[in-house]
């Protein structure tokens, strides 16, 4: 798996580097958002730890430059921007987790190892298929059958991680992890209720929306 790393501080990309390729990574750095975005959309990256605060271009130009060209590659942000309105920010424009400073190494190499943990084939499409539903990253159209389905933001990005994943449980933790980025209240229902607008607009009379509830542990999308 090759790792691009993004960090305009010297020390913290070096201690990144070589912490992901003692994992067994292969990790290359980038130490401005110019040569950042050309390194992502040119070269074989399986995954981008990006800062946002970056000479040359910031890193939210260089997050969307990525999701026009590159839309299913995962891409961790990696910053010291800690308030709520940068975390929406970043969240809302692409990034599929966001890590603030200072981290906990074990923390981002295990965001990291679940973002990378997709199905062989999945990887680098642009389009998701399972359980009767087609999903298009980069249109963003969902269809069940011939039936439009309308999503929000949230919803579809809720949708795409349970696709990458057909009939694997996922826990609720994993779920906050991977589509809303940064930790909730643990008290908090919003998987739920996300859950259960998916369910209505992906089910029909008759037949119902094909994500189970796995009692005490999480949700499947089964696809059979």
């Amino acid at each position: 798996m090759r790792i691009l790393v993004v960090e305009d501080e010297i020390a913290i990309a070096d201690f990144v580097q070589r912490g992901l390729e003692a994992e067994g990574y292969s990790v290359t750095c980038a130490y401005d958002g110019i040569e950042a975005e050309r390194q992502a959309l040119s070269n074989d990256i399986d995954l981008v730890v990006l800062d946002l605060m970056l000479p040359g271009r910031d890193g939210l130009s260089v997050l969307s430059r990525i999701r026009d060209r590159k839309p299913a590659l995962p891409v961790v942000v990696l910053t010291a921007r800690d308030a709520v309105e940068d975390k929406v920010a970043g969240l809302d424009g692409g990034a599929t987790d966001y890590v603030t400073k200072p981290f906990s190494f074990d923390e981002l190499t295990a965001r990291i190892r679940a973002h990378l943990r997709r199905p062989t084939g999945q990887a680098d499409s642009t389009v998701l298929d399972a359980a009767g539903i087609h999903l298009d990253l980069l249109s963003r159209d969902v269809t069940v059958g011939n039936r439009a389905i309308h999503l929000s933001a949230r919803e579809f990005d809720l949708l795409a991680y349970f696709m990458r994943h057909p009939n694997q449980v996922l826990s609720r933790e994993q779920i906050l992890s991977a589509v809303w980025g940064y930790d909730f209240d643990p008290g908090t229902n919003v998987v739920e209720v996300y859950v259960g607008y998916l369910r209505r607009k992906l089910g029909t009379r008759g037949r119902p929306a094909p994500i189970e509830t796995m009692r005490s542990v999480g949700y499947r999308l089964v696809d059979r």
